[in-house]
């Protein structure tokens, strides 16, 4: 049987970039060369797609920063185009903006290329923490309270605002931009006087900002979801951070960060939140992949915080983690995703045919 070639798109210009290499260089590792024929393409942070014919040099090369030599391997969105690199699906590990947001999934439909994960909308809706929190609301989703801030806005009546956020959300809350993933930009504010940085701080990174009440205390869960139309659910993990709470560092740099994997949960939990799970999978119309976490009160009560269609792949990374608890290997749970991407693309193929 001929081996299917995969093209493992990684990198990209977002603030995530070093952590979609370490991502990518799992997946590459773990994909089964008796399966497929692996192509790295790594989007550099200037925005060019290059590869080679080593997967593991194009890995490095992007590392490094060090991309010269690497030839250039635009993508068209046109089917069929000369210039489209001859894959039969294309595995992505980009996070963040540019990336996980709808921006190359849109490149990929024009291109009509099968792609393991959530489509466009779907990206879309769970990159933009506004639109997702909206999105869970109208689902009735149990969340924490929070508010949108615009840069137009912050910068006509940012006084006044403050003075609104704070008689709404009280203290402490969570600054964080809009759109960006891996805590990138987060601040918790736990003062008054704090919450103008904290937000002139997120507005770095994008040009809306959520404030969020603090739900503490809480223990952070999370759980894996996998599949399209009947989707799956993983046991729950724990998090439990090194530090005060869960930012960037806590995530990739901090030895005290610990992951329970499965968490010590009470078999009702575990089911409420598997449910919570998938209805939040459903609420963004997400598919193949993603991974939605959750605040746990001491009373019990479950809170919804986000949903990340491309999450981690790292070797720390909850995502695979979760599964492989749940009795799916890591190379086991590329077949799926992959598996999982080819039967979406068909099935959009037979809906175009029909029409």
């Amino acid at each position: 049987m001929a081996r299917l070639r995969v093209a493992v798109l990684f990198g990209g210009r977002s603030g995530e970039h070093a952590v979609s290499i370490q991502s990518a260089r799992s997946v590459v590792a773990a994909l089964d060369r008796n399966r497929y024929e692996v192509v790295a393409v790594g989007i550099t942070r200037e925005g060019r797609w290059v590869s080679g014919p080593d997967p593991e040099a194009v890995l490095e090369a992007m590392a490094r920063g060090e991309t010269g030599h690497l030839r250039s391997c635009p993508l068209v969105p046109e089917p069929g185009h000369p210039a489209n690199p001859p894959v039969d699906v294309v595995f992505p590990v980009l996070h963040g903006p540019l990336g996980e947001d709808g921006t190359v999934q849109g490149v990929l439909e024009l291109a009509e290329l099968p792609y393991v994960g959530a489509g466009v909308a779907a990206s879309a809706v769970g990159m933009d923490k506004a639109l997702m929190k909206a999105a869970f609301q109208a689902a009735g989703l149990p969340q924490v309270a929070y508010r949108v801030v615009r840069r137009w806005e912050w910068a006509s009546r940012s006084g006044e605002l403050a003075q609104e956020i704070l008689g709404q959300l009280g203290l402490p809350l969570f600054v964080k931009p809009a759109n960006l993933g891996s805590s990138v930009g987060v601040r918790r504010v736990d003062r008054e006087q704090e919450l103008d940085s904290a937000v002139d701080e997120a507005f770095r990174y994008d040009l809306k900002v959520l404030v969020e009440k603090s739900a503490a205390p809480l223990r952070e869960i999370e759980c894996s979801v996998l599949g399209n139309d009947e989707p799956q659910v993983s046991l729950p993990g724990e998090v439990v951070p090194g530090r005060e709470f869960y930012d960037y560092q806590a995530k990739y740099h901090d030895p005290g960060t610990r992951l329970l994997v499965p968490a010590p949960l009470e078999a009702p939990v575990v089911r409420r939140l598997q449910e919570l799970a998938a209805a939040a999978f459903f609420a963004v119309d997400a598919c193949g992949m993603a991974r939605v976490d959750f605040f746990l009160r001491p009373d019990g009560q479950v809170l919804v915080n986000e949903i990340n269609t491309i999450p981690g792949f790292t070797a720390v990374s909850m995502y695979p983690k979760l599964w492989e608890a749940s009795g799916l290997s890591y190379s086991r749970l590329l077949d799926r995703l992959i598996e999982l991407a080819l039967e979406r693309h068909a099935a959009k193929q037979r809906r175009r045919i029909e029409r």
